[in-house]
C-alpha cells in the first residue's frame, strides 16, 4: 500500500524549465510523454547491427572464442561486483553470466572508509584467455600486483590468485610449444615467459621488444596467427588510433602498421574535465566541434569466427556516457589485419552485416535495467560504489523495497552503499520511487548522477522538517522545497549527445517538475567511468535512519539502434545535412541542388527505396526508373543513374546515425555517398567517413513523399 502524499508547500515557485537541445518530450511535465522503455539493442533484426554494441560504459574489452561460444570481459574499476563475464553466440547479442569478482576488499580505500577511496582504480585492463578446459582472467589492480582469476566454468565460481609482479595492460599468449608469454607496458613494451603456475615470470626471459618512441602505446592483445606473432596496441595521444605489431619470433623484431584510425561514427569530443584536483567549481573544457581526440576507435583486438571471417573490437571514449565497445569487420592485406572493408581500410562501418558465426540469436539487450526490488537478489546490472557494507542494505526488511541504511558521510562522494548502474545512451530517463518514512534528522537519500562533478535530487531530513533538495557540485547550486509527504518520485534525464542532464521530482509518478539548473556532464578520468545512476542514503550523524526505494525504471526515447525504420519501398527525398541541398537526377547523374531549384520540385528529387536485404537498399529514380549506381573510382560524376541495376554497384548499406540523419555506404567502393557542401556539384561515393559536425556532405536527412 502506498503512503498518502500530503500537499506540497513550496518555499518558492516551482518552474518547468526548458533546456536548449532537449527533446520536446523531455521538457514535458508528464512522464506519459516518454515514448518507450525499451533499452538499447544493437541488433537491427534485419541481419545487421549498429555500433556501439552497448551504448554504455564497457571499457578495455577483451574477447575470446571457445568452440562456438564467445566470451568477453572489461574494466570495472572501483565498482563491485567486478569483472563481468559475458557470453554470446553471434558476437552482437550478449548476456551476463556472472562477475568474476563478487567482492574485492583490500583495505579501507576499497570500502570508502577513513576518507580514502579507489575512484578510477581497482580492477582494470583485463586479459581473458582459455586453455585446456580452464578460463583465465589477468587483471591489473592499483597498488597491488596483477591478479589472476581462474574458473573451469565461465559462469563461475572464479578463484583469485595474486601474481608476483604488476604488468601494465598485460596480454597473455599460450603458444603452441607450451610456452606462455606475457606482454605489457606503455610506449616501451616488455615481454617475458610466465612460469607453469602463471604467477611470475621466468628469470632471464624478460626483454624490451619495442623501445620507447617507436609508435607503440598500451592496451596490448597478443596472438599467433599462421606462424606469425601479432600484437594489437593503442595510442590516445594526441588522438586515438590503433596499431598492429608483427614479428616472425615472439621477441621480434617487430614491424608496425596502423590498423584503425579516425573512426568516431560522427561524434567529437564533448565536455571534458582534465584537472580533477582543483574544484569545485572545476575548469570544464567545452566541446570542440570537429576534434575527435580519443573518441575514435583505439583499443581492442581481433578474432576469427567459424566461417573464416575475421572481426575486431575496440573502444571509444564516447564522452560522458563512458568508454563504449564497437565491432568491426577485419580485412587482411599483405598479412596485416585492418579494421574496415577492403575499399576503406582503417575505417569501421557504423552499420554492417552481423558476423557469420553460424548462429542467429534473438535481438536482446545486455541488461534488464529496471528493478522492482521484489526478487531475492538485485538485478545483475547493479554494482555498488566501492565495497558495500552488507549489513546496511536489504531486500527483505521491507519486502518489495530496497532498503539503504544511512551510514555517516560528509557528502555523496564518500557515501557508502550507493547502488549504481551504468547510464545508457543516446538519451535516457532514470526514475525511482522513494519512501522516506524511515529517515531521521541529518539523513539524505535520493537519486544521483555519479560523475565528477556529481549532481543529485533527493530528500533531506532536518530536525522535524524535510525537504526535496537539489545539489549540483559544479555550480554549488542548491534548491529545496518543503515536503510534508512520505513518498516521492525522482527522475534524472540524460542526453549524451549534448552531455547535459536535468533532475526532477513528482508527487504522483506522472507529473514531473524540473528542479535546479542544467547539469553539465563532462568526460573525466577521475572515476575512469561514464556517468552512473546511483541510489544513495547517507547521514551527517552516526545514528541515521533508512530509505526505502520501491522501484527503479529506465526509459529510453531512442532505445533501438534504428531510430527510424528504413523506408523500404517508399518514395523519399534526400536532403544534405551540410547545406540543405536536395539530391536529384540531373542528366542521369546524381547532383545536389538548392531546394529552390525547379529540379527539387519535380520527380527528379524523388527516389524509391528498394529493399535489397540485410539493411541494404537500391535507390530508383522516379523520373526515369533508373538506379543510382557507382562507377569507376567512385569520384565526382561517377554516381550515375543507370537503366538497370548493376549488383553491388547499385546497392548501399543504410546507416542510421542515431539522430535525424543517415549515411549510404556503397557496397562497390566501401565508401560513402556525398555531395560537396555549397558547391552544388555532382555526387561522389568516395568519402571515407564523416566529421563530428556531420556537415561535410556525407549525412542526409530523409523524408517520405509517398508510397
Amino acid at each position: 500500500m502506498k503512503l498518502k502524499v500530503h500537499p506540497l508547500r513550496s518555499l518558492f515557485c516551482v518552474c518547468v524549465l526548458v533546456v536548449c537541445g532537449m527533446p520536446v518530450k523531455a521538457q514535458s511535465s508528464s512522464s506519459g510523454d516518454v515514448l518507450q522503455s525499451a533499452t538499447w539493442i544493437s541488433d537491427n533484426d534485419n541481419g545487421t547491427f549498429t555500433n556501439p554494441l552497448f551504448y554504455e560504459e564497457f571499457s578495455d574489452p577483451d574477447m575470446i572464442r571457445v568452440g562456438d561460444d564467445y566470451y568477453m570481459t572489461g574494466t570495472t574499476m572501483h565498482a563491485m561486483p567486478g569483472l563481468p563475464v559475458l557470453h554470446s553466440k553471434d558476437m552482437v547479442n550478449w548476456e551476463l553470466l556472472c562477475y568474476a569478482v563478487e567482492r574485492l576488499d583490500l583495505g579501507p580505500a576499497f570500502r570508502l572508509e577513513k576518507g580514502k577511496d579507489i575512484y578510477g582504480q581497482g580492477i582494470w585492463a583485463p586479459c581473458l584467455r582459455y586453455r585446456n578446459g580452464m578460463f583465465y582472467i589477468f587483471s591489473n589492480i592499483n597498488n597491488f600486483n596483477t591478479q589472476l582469476f581462474t574458473a573451469t566454468n565461465p559462469a563461475g565460481p572464479w578463484v583469485r590468485t595474486s601474481m608476483k609482479g604488476s604488468f601494465h595492460d598485460l596480454s597473455v599468449l599460450f603458444d603452441d610449444d607450451n610456452k606462455t608469454y606475457v606482454v605489457w607496458g606503455y610506449d616501451e613494451l616488455h615481454m617475458a615467459q610466465l612460469n607453469s603456475q602463471l604467477t611470475d615470470t621466468i628469470p632471464g626471459t624478460g626483454r624490451i621488444i619495442v623501445p620507447r618512441g617507436s609508435g607503440a602505446g598500451e592496451g596490448s592483445h597478443i596472438y599467433k596467427i599462421n606462424g606469425k606473432y601479432y600484437i594489437t596496441n593503442t595510442n590516445y595521444d594526441p588522438v586515438g588510433y590503433q596499431v598492429c605489431l608483427r614479428a616472425d619470433q615472439p621477441y621480434g623484431p617487430y614491424e608496425k602498421n596502423v590498423m584503425s584510425a579516425q573512426e568516431s561514427f560522427g561524434y567529437g569530443t564533448g565536455w571534458r574535465l582534465n584537472d580533477t584536483k582543483n574544484g569545485p567549481p572545476f575548469k570544464l573544457v567545452p566541446p570542440s566541434p570537429n576534434y575527435q581526440g580519443a573518441v575514435a576507435l583505439h583499443q581492442g583486438g581481433i578474432i576469427q569466427v567459424q566461417s573464416g571471417e575475421w572481426w575486431g573490437w575496440s573502444m571509444l571514449d564516447f564522452n560522458s556516457v563512458g568508454r563504449v565497445t564497437a565491432l568491426s569487420p577485419v580485412t587482411w592485406k599483405e598479412d596485416w589485419p585492418y579494421f574496415g572493408l577492403s575499399g576503406n581500410l582503417t575505417r569501421t562501418p557504423m552499420t554492417w552485416v552481423k558476423p557469420n558465426t553460424g548462429f542467429t540469436s534473438r535481438p536482446k539487450p545486455l541488461f534488464d535495467r529496471s528493478d522492482n526490488f521484489d526478487g531475492p537478489a538485485l538485478n545483475k546490472i547493479w554494482q555498488w560504489n566501492h565495497v558495500p557494507d552488507n549489513e546496511k542494505w536489504s531486500l527483505t526488511e521491507h519486502p518489495g523495497y530496497l532498503r539503504l541504511h544511512a551510514l555517516p558521510s560528509d557528502d555523496f562522494w564518500y557515501a557508502r552503499n550507493s547502488l549504481t548502474q551504468r547510464a545508457i545512451g543516446p538519451e535516457s530517463f532514470a526514475i525511482t520511487n522513494l519512501d522516506v518514512a524511515g529517515l531521521k534528522a541529518g539523513d539524505v537519500a535520493g537519486l544521483a548522477l555519479l560523475n565528477l562533478p556529481y549532481a543529485w535530487v533527493g530528500v533531506v531530513k532536518e530536525n522535524d522538517n524535510q525537504y526535496i533538495r537539489y545539489y549540483n557540485q559544479q555550480t554549488q547550486k542548491q534548491e529545496r522545497l518543503y515536503f510534508a509527504g512520505m513518498n516521492v518520485w525522482l527522475r534524472a534525464y540524460c542526453n549524451f549527445d549534448t552531455d547535459s542532464a536535468r533532475l526532477s521530482f513528482s508527487l504522483d509518478g506522472h507529473n514531473f517538475h524540473n528542479i535546479g539548473d542544467v547539469v553539465v556532464m563532462p568526460y573525466q578520468l577521475k572515476t575512469f567511468q561514464g556517468v552512473r545512476y546511483a541510489l544513495f542514503c547517507y547521514s551527517s550523524t552516526k545514528n541515521g535512519g533508512y530509505a526505502d526505494f520501491n522501484s527503479f525504471r529506465v526509459d529510453e526515447p531512442r532505445g533501438n539502434a534504428l531510430i527510424r525504420h528504413i523506408p523500404l519501398n517508399r518514395v523519399i527525398q534526400l536532403k544534405s545535412k551540410a547545406d540543405g541541398t536536395l539530391l536529384v537526377n540531373w542528366k542521369n547523374c546524381l547532383r545536389a541542388v538548392p531546394s529552390s531549384s525547379p529540379l527539387a520540385a519535380g520527380n527528379a528529387s524523388l527516389f524509391r527505396v528498394v529493399d535489397k536485404g540485410n539493411g541494404r537498399v537500391a535507390l530508383q529514380s522516379i523520373s526515369t526508373g533508373g538506379f543510382v549506381t557507382v562507377k569507376g573510382s567512385a569520384g565526382m560524376s561517377e554516381v550515375r543513374i543507370e537503366a538497370v541495376e548493376s549488383g553491388d554497384a547499385s546497392v548501399f548499406q543504410w546507416e542510421d546515425m542515431l539522430k535525424d540523419d543517415m549515411r549510404l555506404l556503397s557496397l562497390y567502393s566501401h565508401r560513402y555517398l556525398w555531395a560537396d557542401p555549397v558547391a552544388q556539384s555532382l555526387c561522389a561515393a568516395d568519402a571515407r567517413g564523416t566529421r563530428p559536425d556531420r556537415k561535410d556532405g556525407t549525412c542526409f536527412v530523409w523524408n517520405i513523399v509517398s508510397n
